[in-house]
């Protein structure tokens, strides 16, 4: 049998992946970002609040060189085809911010905020997909991610309440409350792209005609499902629990087979975050 073509490990998907997610971050954090003076996640805030101190270079150039030492963590213990991934994404985004228009023309708090929150965390999510980042603190939290499996999102917005802390030295309160909620979005707009063709839904079938069920899910939903022994708590005999995993498309069609089939049947589900192995997803190695 013929082994598939994993695209996910080609240089050409990871490529795309990373111009296209720097491109939407750029654009986010130039056009709307420092167009309103926000302060924006990871070693890019460093670098914009710098940049309002000082005045010094840009926040892009200063993005650059505050990542310089942080991929000898990557070079040390990551990979180094995740280091040179990372290298191009770094420089991709530096260069496409000094170039990308410097205005979006919202000009209401709030929704810049939003707006920049959005995009800033699409494109980040989008360029962490790949087997790169986009440097910086990504480097750190793929390594947290891939060790201890702490949320890339949850670590972003941790840093940046320890960022803002200096940022209120230096910026209005309003000013940080508004950076705050575009950071917030952010992180959540990371994981969500990380997780959105990922998750699954895991269920749980309990009948007396298991049997016939499991048949027509291999036949018809070519998906795999394994026998779980349990015993009924009042009539203590023996049973065997159906279990399968099936994504958001198949679901209502799993739901017509077991009902088909038994009408008393008990359908549990449960949302999976994340299904690797098997048919589903392979596990990233960077």
């Amino acid at each position: 049998m013929t082994k598939r073509f994993d695209y996910t490990y080609s240089v050409w998907w990871n490529l795309l992946l990373i111009i296209v997610g720097s491109a939407v971050q750029a654009f986010g954090l130039k056009a709307i970002a420092v167009q309103h003076g926000f302060v924006a996640s990871g070693v890019f805030g460093a670098g914009m609040l710098i940049n309002y101190a000082t005045g010094w270079l840009t926040p892009g150039i200063l993005y650059f060189l505050l990542n310089l030492p942080l991929f000898v963590v990557g070079w040390l213990f990551v990979s180094r085809r995740f280091l040179l991934y990372s290298a191009f994404a770094m420089a991709v985004i530096t260069g496409l911010y000094e170039v990308m228009p410097s205005s979006s023309g919202i000009q209401d708090q709030l929704y810049a905020a939003v707006a920049s929150g959005a995009l800033v965390g699409m494109g980040a999510g989008l360029v962490l997909r790949s087997l790169g980042s986009n440097g910086g603190l990504d480097v750190i939290a793929v390594l947290l991610f891939q060790r201890y499996n702490i949320g890339i999102g949850k670590l972003y917005f941790a840093y940046n309440l320890i960022l803002f802390a200096f940022a209120l030295t230096a910026l209005p309160v309003d000013l940080v409350i508004a950076s705050l909620i575009m950071v917030f979005i952010t992180s959540v707009g990371v994981e969500y792209v990380l997780s959105m063709f990922s998750q699954r839904k895991s269920v749980f079938i309990v009948s007396d005609k298991n049997r016939e069920i499991a048949r027509d899910i291999m036949d018809k939903l070519r998906q795999g499902a394994t026998y779980i022994k349990g015993y009924g708590a009042y009539s203590g005999r023996e049973k065997d629990i159906l279990m399968t995993v099936v994504n958001n498309v198949q679901l209502k069609k799993l739901e017509e087979i077991v009902f088909t089939n038994d009408d008393h049947a008990l359908f549990i589900v449960e949302n999976t975050f994340n299904v690797l192995g098997a048919s589903f997803s392979k596990r990233k190695i960077y």
